[in-house]
């Protein structure tokens, strides 16, 4: 079962831009699906919609968008445009329905500023805790390796926190980097993959243990003539709901001039070493988690593969196949789209 919905370019909603997806979860209270938007309130204060999405084996018959709340700060203020270091930016990438309050947890990926340009603000990466109507509720204390400083070590600018999933009961909440560390290796090229550290922490913040995700290498060359640079990593991780041991996890690439290419993979910490107290993964030996593809959107009859970012479950169908929901980040430009998909599992 495939199927996809393409949201308007620039849809207008409740005096909002609706645009930026990064991130969807199913809502097991309503029925209905949250999805954050990536706007670092340069459109409209940071925020999130709630969606009614019309899946079955058919596919995707259409999104309505239901509602849509700002992130608030602890103040009850919005959250203003980044202004360099003044400490209020925020960067929201991702959002998961608490299983036991239901409250909505959202990270940021934080910044690490181009060189030491003073200018720019240095945001540390964070996961949050939001009322259902976007008030805030608290945070959760990170593991010191997602820590961002102005030295040559932590996490690689837009490479930080954007993946975090819930275990079924909602005891533990597993994360993912979306790159490697700058003392873990070099990004992938064509030649080799990295690693990226995945990190499960009790509710309350105490780091249960961490392991070493394998990224694969660049699928193509990039094109040289372009100003931008290859970008491949980490957007989205889901627990799977009968295994504390096994996820899906998306990998995203882009390669100027060869366009998007986003892959889904089943894999396993069972057996994976241990690395919380290893500051560096490039040296030593280190056992990564195990993987195996499901799919490469690029094989399925879509109209486009764009920039995928969010997953979840979406409800069980009559045949026994699980739906999984992705949902891509446009980045407000006219030359990317919205567009959820729905993919059957077994």
């Amino acid at each position: 079962m495939v199927g996809e919905s393409i949201v308007p370019h620039q849809l207008r909603f409740l005096g909002t831009t609706v645009g930026g997806l990064s991130g969807i979860d199913r809502d097991p209270y309503t029925g209905e699906y949250v999805l954050i938007s990536d706007d670092r309130s340069y459109q409209q204060p940071a925020r999130f919609y709630t969606a009614r999405i019309d899946v079955d084996a058919g596919g995707v018959h259409g999104v309505t968008f239901t509602g849509t709340h700002a992130l608030r700060q602890p103040d009850g203020s919005t959250y203003p445009p980044p202004t360099a270091n003044d400490g209020k930016a925020v960067d929201p990438e991702e959002i998961r329905v608490d299983p036991r309050t239901g409250h909505y947890w959202w990270s940021q990926e934080g910044n690490r500023p181009k060189g030491q340009d003073p200018a720019e603000p240095l945001i540390q990466p964070s996961i949050e805790f939001t009322a259902r109507f976007g008030g805030h509720v608290g945070n959760l204390p990170l593991p010191r390796h997602y820590r961002i400083s102005r030295h040559e070590h932590g996490p690689r600018r837009n490479l930080v926190l954007e993946a975090i999933t819930f275990s079924t009961n909602g005891s533990v909440l597993t994360t993912a980097l979306e790159g490697p560390l700058l003392q873990d290796g070099p990004e992938p090229t064509t030649e080799r993959g990295a690693l990226a550290r995945v990190t499960r922490q009790e509710r309350t913040g105490e780091v249960l243990d961490q392991f070493a995700y394998p990224l694969e290498p660049l699928f193509a060359e990039p094109d040289p003539t372009s100003p931008w640079n290859p970008d491949t990593g980490v957007p989205a991780i889901l627990a799977y709901p009968d295994d504390p041991f096994r996820y899906l996890v998306l990998e995203r690439s882009y390669v100027p001039g060869s366009g998007f290419k986003v892959r889904l993979f089943e894999t396993d910490i069972r057996g994976a070493t241990e690395v919380q107290d290893r500051y560096s993964l490039a040296t030593g030996t280190v056992r990564p988690m195990r993987k195996r593809l499901l799919t490469d959107l690029r094989d399925l009859n879509l109209s486009t593969v764009d920039n995928i970012e969010g997953m979840t479950w979406g409800p069980d169908l009559p045949g026994g196949e699980h739906t999984l929901l992705l949902v891509s980040d446009d980045n407000f430009s006219p030359e990317e789209v919205t567009q959820v998909v729905a993919l059957g599992l077994r």
